[in-house]
């Protein structure tokens, strides 16, 4: 090999291990680079220090106690129930919103959850607001809150929720009803109401109502002590009342009637036998199990006073529905979980009225009144309104069958008779 290959390939060699140096040297800022990144995305902490502080400073550990101590109503309207009942829940669903110890951090207790919970459905507030009140992460409490809803569904269900399954149990609605509302042989108002959602992912318009936004519905069946005795929840937006009431496991069992309603038996001092019927609006079909207004067009005397008589008995529904959202302020928000935890937070609010219809009497200033003369006073629910009506949409109407017509017709004519109380001339 001569002297100017020898200079050429030391050349090249020089040139390759330049080249492999520079190589090593991309690698390497490569990776710090990398490693700067991962640096920069790892927690400074586990949990953020004004957050540990909770124990102390949080509401539940200061404001709540203090209002329990000093000022009861005030805790009341916190927690939407007196501390009595408060304590009662929270014993019988512990078990179920009780976390296990770990080795890594201690458990939210089950009071701090409940309290959580509580606040969410009495003001509606977003998941961001109750971090800053409870000093818990949001992320923790959207998992809090569908925890303590099931916890209460399976614990309160059964309970509070109860239709009768008995001839005799429902003649004690109708006792209530023929004795509080004038009207004899209703075992039940029905009415549906739309709770408004965020638009849930991947569902098109499927949750879209006539009123122009998204929401699920409750369709709810109550007695005439403002206690919920039957509830669909969940359905879509764009259902009807019919539409739902049709799908739902309550018709089938009154179409056969398998739904243990009392013998049909006539009114006092009459010779019809009258079917037991539920109360309802122009959005369900007449049934003779099912009676509803008069259309409102053209009416004669008698189907005024048939609709005042019916319209009084049917604002029960109202009332419920009302007294439940002025409660539970979140059922007046724009609700932005899934749809299947909606529905629980739902028949949470509703069990939980329920609950404190049976053990306590203190909704006298929220539901609708009557005085001397039997003029409407209204309630203080309507002052801040109510959850939207679940329209009839566009299409054929209900048609009646002739028996139902029949009985309508009945009675009309025994409101403006026998059935006839003094003030209802006054009322049209």
């Amino acid at each position: 090999m001569n002297v100017e290959n020898a200079l050429a390939l030391a050349r090249m060699d020089r040139l390759n291990w330049q080249l492999d140096l520079e190589r090593v040297r991309y690698v390497l800022a490569v990776e710090e680079e990398q490693n700067n990144r991962r640096e920069a995305r790892r927690r400074k902490w586990w949990m953020k220090p004004w957050l540990r502080r909770r124990t102390f400073l949080g509401q539940y550990s200061r404001l709540m106690e203090e209002m329990r101590r000093e000022d009861i109503p005030s805790y009341t309207n916190y927690m939407r129930m007196p501390p009595e009942l408060v304590d009662e829940v929270l014993q019988r669903i512990g078990h179920r919103i009780q976390k296990q110890k770990t080795f890594w951090r201690e458990p939210l207790s089950p009071g701090l959850r409940f309290a959580i919970t509580m606040r969410y459905l009495a003001s509606g507030d977003s998941y961001k607001s109750l971090q800053y009140d409870f000093r818990v992460a949001n992320n923790t409490i959207a998992g809090i809150i569908p925890e303590v809803c099931e916890a209460i569904i399976a614990e309160f269900m059964d309970e509070c929720i109860v239709c009768p399954s008995t001839p005799d149990e429902w003649l004690e609605v109708e006792r209530q009803f023929r004795l509080r509302w004038n009207m004899p042989h209703a075992l039940g108002a029905i009415d549906g109401k739309h709770v408004a959602i965020k638009c849930p992912p991947h569902t098109g318009t499927r949750y879209y109502n006539y009123k122009g936004y998204f929401s699920i519905i409750m369709l709810a069946l109550v007695d005439a002590d403002y206690k919920y005795i039957w509830l669909d929840v969940g359905a879509n937006g764009g259902c009807s009342d019919a539409q739902i009431f049709n799908s739902s496991d309550l018709k089938p069992i009154l179409e056969d009637a398998s739904i243990a309603f009392p013998p049909p038996r006539a009114l006092p001092e009459e010779r019809y036998v009258l079917p037991y019927y539920f109360v309802g609006d122009d959005a369900f079909a007449l049934r003779t199990w099912m009676m509803k207004p008069y259309s409102r067009r053209n009416m004669a005397h008698r189907q005024r006073i048939y609709n005042y008589r019916v319209s009084r008995a049917r604002r029960i529904v109202e009332n419920v529905f009302g007294i439940t959202a002025q409660k539970f302020q979140c059922l007046h928000t724009t609700m932005r979980q899934h749809p299947d935890i909606v529905t629980k937070i739902v028949l949470a609010c509703c069990i939980l009225h329920n609950l404190h219809r049976m053990r306590y009497r203190r909704d006298a200033l929220l539901v609708d009144q009557e005085d001397a003369d039997h003029n409407l006073i209204p309630g203080g629910w309507r002052q801040h309104g109510n959850m939207q009506d679940v329209p009839q949409p566009p299409g054929p109407r209900n048609t009646g069958s002739r028996k139902a017509k029949e009985q309508r017709e009945y009675l009309a004519n025994y409101f403006l008779n026998r059935g006839a109380v003094p003030w209802q001339e006054d009322m049209i």
